[in-house]
């Protein structure tokens, strides 16, 4: 059963999702998806590996990464919003995609056993979790010894003058266009709430460090408004005497 913090996220994205996307690609002048094909290829997703992509909303980001994977390949999409869901569903059958499968489910309890999947993502949805670091085990958790855990997420511009007008922008003006669009203000600012909360890079690295995973790269987007950590699981080491 969902907690309350968990409902109250919930319904935000129940209640966006039919414009969830036009509304992200007007807010973020396109450049998410700039962010998210550099991403892919930085984690460097291999042909036939299994992959999930947690908080994966409408799927974009999970048919990118099908399309990396091939059809010997496998990708799944975990989402709690059956709204967001179902428009991904409709994206995947469009293209018709046969690797990948979208499934309902909670971010701080991944539905599937440990050492599970080469790689593990999540774009854009840490942010909207109620436990940061709790999600990111669960994501080291599924992952296999030796594979790749991957954020991208917004993050804190701290260039002096560009950092201002970023948070005017995010405080301000996002919440009006989600009004425009939506009429949802109220979820748009909680959704500037949740950015000007999200860590640190450098906090969120050190995350990483907590989840159980190493030899963490992080890259910065557009002075620093968007950013990606990968991170590594530790291979077990089995002792022999």
């Amino acid at each position: 059963m969902m907690k309350v913090e968990e409902k109250r996220i919930y319904q935000v994205f129940q209640d966006i999702a039919l414009k969830y996307d036009m509304v992200n690609n007007l807010i973020s002048f396109n450049r998410h998806k700039v962010w998210r094909t550099d991403s892919i290829n930085r984690i460097n997703i291999l042909e036939g590996q299994k992959v999930l992509d947690v908080c994966c909303g409408t799927a974009d980001y999970t048919i990118l990464l099908a399309q990396k994977v091939g059809s010997r390949g496998k990708v799944y999409g975990l989402d709690f919003s059956t709204n967001m869901l179902a428009i991904g569903r409709e994206k995947v059958a469009e293209l018709k995609l046969k690797n990948v499968e979208l499934v309902q489910g909670n971010a701080m309890e991944i539905p599937y056993p440990d050492n599970s999947f080469d790689v593990t993502t999540i774009s854009f949805g840490l942010r909207n979790v109620p436990d940061y670091l709790q999600v990111l085990k669960e994501m080291c958790r599924v992952t296999k010894p030796g594979g790749k855990v991957a954020c991208l997420e917004t993050s804190q511009p701290t260039i002096p003058v560009y950092s201002q007008i970023y948070y005017f922008y995010f405080r301000h003006i996002m919440p009006l266009l989600g009004k425009i669009f939506t009429n949802k203000y109220d979820h748009y600012l909680w959704l500037h709430k949740s950015a000007r909360n999200f860590p640190s890079r450098t906090k969120l690295e050190e995350m990483f460090r907590q989840a159980g995973l190493t030899n963490i790269q992080v890259k910065a987007y557009d002075g620093g408004v968007a950013a990606l950590h990968i991170g590594v699981k530790e291979q077990t080491i089995i002792s022999s005497f």
